[in-house]
């Protein structure tokens, strides 16, 4: 199952069978708002304050998988999922909540497929039939952790990014629980910790540029393959900033990858009319993205084969207080339609 240095192949193909996508009020205004499952018209979302908010969206989103797979949660082996509050507080009180063994992880805005290729792995191997796996993130709970109270109202550089209000989450099984067409898990990289000495929390972009291009590039020398092998490589949230210096170090490295081939979760969430300056983070940019709105384009054959790369940078309140640079990390699984014939997509 090991491929390479840091691959794992999926030989079953383990299938993302049922999703659930939730979102808060900005969402909604989104060119992606049809792909999510329940949006929300209030930051607070009826509770007392934005984490409670957050833990709900969680945990509406698993319920809405578990809903559409026509399971119920005792059915459910195990939970691997996370945030970027607290020790993961938001998604630790889910899961509290939802009583289903938990995997409680943290890769920052990366944890999304850092999630899928746990559970991917698990599933493969038989350690577990069904795995709700997923990651979360609010906007006023997190920009009040790393950056400013909303109400606060401090102005954002260009470089900024808008943190996603909302929850994504993937029911991941055998493939064989599914009959026909399906979209399956072939092969996930792990990535490094890259740290290129920035130390600015309103550029994460450019922070975590070259874990993506080094966990992209380990992917294509793992399995001997180049970009071609996609029909599109997208990464987490990079934004505007981020992608155009991933291009650069991409080509730089020997794989010059189409502007339009290569795509970003955080420029698609959003448009241009949005003041959202570079684009979108946070960890419920890349699950929302991946467990909505991508994953309706895989279903309908719009897309057969993608890269998910989502990326992540490392830092704490504390870490920032105290002058440290900003570690980051990507973590990048292969995602396809399986024709249900022996062989997948392409």
């Amino acid at each position: 199952m090991l491929v390479g240095k840091r691959s794992w192949k999926f030989q079953n193909t383990p299938a993302i069978t049922a999703t659930g996508v939730t979102g808060g009020p900005f969402e909604a205004k989104s060119p992606l708002k049809d792909d999510f499952d329940l949006l929300y018209d209030d930051l607070r979302m009826g509770e007392k304050s934005y984490e409670k908010a957050h833990r709900l969206l969680l945990e509406e989103a698993t319920q809405i998988a578990l809903e559409k797979a026509g399971i119920q949660k005792e059915d459910v082996h195990m939970m691997i999922a996370g945030d970027l509050i607290n020790q993961i507080t938001p998604t630790s009180f889910a899961a509290r909540n939802l009583e289903i063994p938990y995997l409680g992880i943290f890769g920052a805005c990366s944890t999304s497929m850092e999630g899928l290729a746990l559970a991917s792995f698990f599933v493969n191997y038989g350690g577990a039939g069904s795995i709700i796996t997923g990651a979360s993130s609010h906007n006023a709970a997190v920009e009040r952790q790393f950056r400013y109270p909303t109400e606060y109202g401090g102005q954002k550089p260009p470089t900024a990014q808008w943190t996603v209000t909302g929850a994504g989450v993937g029911l991941i099984q055998p493939r064989d629980t599914v009959q026909g067409d399906a979209v399956v898990t072939t092969s996930a990289t792990i990535g490094k910790v890259k740290d290129y000495g920035l130390k600015d929390p309103f550029n994460m972009g450019g922070a975590m540029a070259p874990a993506a291009s080094d966990t992209i590039v380990g992917h294509f020398q793992d399995l001997g393959i180049n970009p071609s092998a996609y029909d599109a490589i997208i990464t987490g949230d990079l934004g505007k900033i981020g992608r155009e210096t991933l291009l650069d170090l991409l080509q730089k490295e020997g794989y010059a990858v189409p502007e339009e081939q290569l795509q970003d979760c955080g420029l698609k969430i959003y448009d241009e009319t949005m003041p959202v300056q570079s684009g979108a983070s946070g960890a419920g940019c890349s699950a929302t993205v991946l467990y909505g709105h991508l994953m309706n384009k895989l279903r309908s054959g719009e897309l057969r084969k993608i890269l998910l790369v989502a990326t992540g940078a490392l830092l704490s309140p504390i870490s920032f207080q105290q002058k440290e640079s900003i570690p980051c990390i990507a973590h990048a699984v292969s995602i396809e339609l399986d024709d249900g014939k022996g062989g997948s997509g392409l």
